[in-house]
């Protein structure tokens, strides 16, 4: 069962859209678990294990939960616990083996190492769409791309002119989309967005968060240091020899990438690239020929028929347990280890860590702060207006001008609309953006400014997006028939 050569068959996994059984489907699943099961209330469990799987998976519940952390930390921020919580996320950390210590606050720990395993999880969704998503296809991909890069220079662009002379090194914060966000905003808004126009707004929030991680690498990290930019070296070049050797056992991949993290926090690169590089090299493949498991399973149901004596209690039946543990262990490899890294983590990402890192990075303390000092700061106009008037204005022109030369055309039933929807949306960033503040500004006063920019971006971006899908668009549409 064991693949060998690259030509064999490999694990596809379903596209996104697909993944959802129907409701016959989820029934008869429902009834071939009632017979399997020995105890009705096991069935039961069992089956609510798939609801819990639906609340998990539902965009517009854990962008919810994000949205509850982030104004209870605003709350938090301008309340009477506000120094207890705050000398907390200051306390260090500390691990040690022998001579060998790592101490690391509160708060670097969510910002630095828990938001590695966030952008893991980016990095998946990269490697996802470059294998059998849109981004494997060039000229699905090349439109809501370079729309990407449109939406990342204009608001470059609107924030240097604001701070022109002044705090320019902020320039990359009004440039990231939170895509959890906008897609659970789009999801709020139903059928009034076509799924193709979701998959346009992914792969455009895909490319961008590529040109993020990009900016971040080369503009946001501080003095390297070459000895320990020498050990991530040998980490990645571990984390390929484990791939060429076609190991796909996930935990290998994981204890590698941990000493990566470990390597490049310590090197002055910022450590949460660490998650986008060991995503990069976990295997996307199955180690079964899939071809042939249909018919290897058939023969191990016939064995297990022939082993099984159900006149004996099944601690008795060796031969039995044996045959179907093997068939655990296969079956546990059909998934690609790409796949089970990403079930591992998902539901901690979306539920734990991002609604942590915005209770952590959401504390911005307005008792005693000039409002109208912060309204008129560039670097808050900056921020504010790249995002809420940049964004839109180069994810929009970017693709007129394409489509217009003929360089491109429109997705199928994405209409201008919809790219207008899109275009608004992307302003709402979050995660990248208050992760870029923290890395722009030394001085804590400018990072309260930049990120009261940043929530009030996201806040006005959303709000906009949905008045434009629910109310403006249908608006335009019934006066232009007349």
């Amino acid at each position: 069962m064991s693949e060998r050569e690259p030509k064999e068959e490999t694990a596809k996994m379903p596209e996104r859209s697909q993944a959802k059984p129907g409701a016959k489907s989820a029934a008869k699943a429902r009834n071939r678990n009632s017979a399997i099961f020995n105890e009705p209330a096991v069935a039961r469990r069992f089956d609510k294990r798939s609801s819990w799987d639906k609340i998990t998976s539902n965009g517009t519940i854990s962008a919810a939960v994000m949205v509850v952390a982030t104004l209870l930390a605003v709350v938090v921020a301008n309340s009477p616990i506000y120094e207890p919580v705050h000398e907390f996320l200051e306390t260090s950390l500390s691990v040690g083996f022998g001579h060998v210590r790592l101490s690391i606050s509160v708060e670097a720990f969510v910002n630095d190492f828990l938001m590695a395993i966030f952008f893991l999880l980016v990095g998946i969704e990269l490697k996802y769409e470059m294998t059998v998503g849109q981004l494997r296809h060039p000229r699905q991909a090349v439109l809501p791309m370079l729309a990407a890069v449109g939406g990342v220079v204009v608001p470059a662009l609107i924030y240097v002119v604001a701070n022109w002379g002044g705090a320019v090194h902020g320039w990359a914060i009004p440039i990231a989309t939170d895509i959890a966000f906008a897609l659970g905003v789009m999801s709020l808004l139903g059928n009034r967005i076509a799924p193709e126009t979701k998959v346009f707004f992914q792969t455009l929030a895909i490319a961008d968060d590529i040109l993020a991680i990009v900016v971040l690498a080369v503009f946001y990290g501080q003095s390297p240091s070459i000895a320990w930019c020498a050990l991530s070296l040998i980490a990645i070049l571990a984390l390929a020899g484990l791939a060429r050797a076609r190991v796909y056992s996930a935990k290998p991949y994981l204890i590698v990438g941990l000493i990566l993290w470990l390597c490049m926090y310590n090197s002055g690169i910022h450590a949460t690239l660490a998650g986008v590089i060991l995503a990069f090299f976990l295997p996307a493949r199955s180690d079964i020929r899939l071809g042939s498991l249909r018919r290897w399973l058939g023969e191990q149901a016939i064995e297990l028929e022939d082993t099984y004596d159900d006149e004996s209690h099944v601690l008795g039946q060796h031969d039995f347990t044996a045959s179907a543990l093997n068939v655990e262990r296969v079956m546990h490899h059909v998934t690609p280890p790409l796949q089970r890294v990403e079930g591992y983590f998902a539901v901690s990402v979306n539920f734990l860590i991002l609604p942590l890192f915005a209770f952590v990075n959401a504390q911005v303390r307005l008792v005693g702060v000039d409002v109208v000092g912060v309204l008129l700061d560039p670097v808050s106009q900056g921020a504010f207006l790249g995002a809420v008037v940049g964004k839109p204005l180069g994810i929009i022109l970017v693709t007129w001008l394409l489509v217009k030369l003929g360089f491109s055309r429109l997705p199928r039933r994405v209409s201008w609309g919809q790219v207008v929807a899109v275009g608004i949306m992307g302003g709402m960033g979050f995660t990248m953006s208050i992760l870029i503040a923290g890395l722009a500004f030394p001085n804590p006063a400018e990072v309260v400014v930049a990120k009261c920019a940043i929530l009030a971006g996201s806040f006005v971006a959303g709000s906009l997006g949905v008045a434009y899908v629910s109310l403006i668009a249908p608006f335009l549409r019934r006066h232009l028939r007349r």
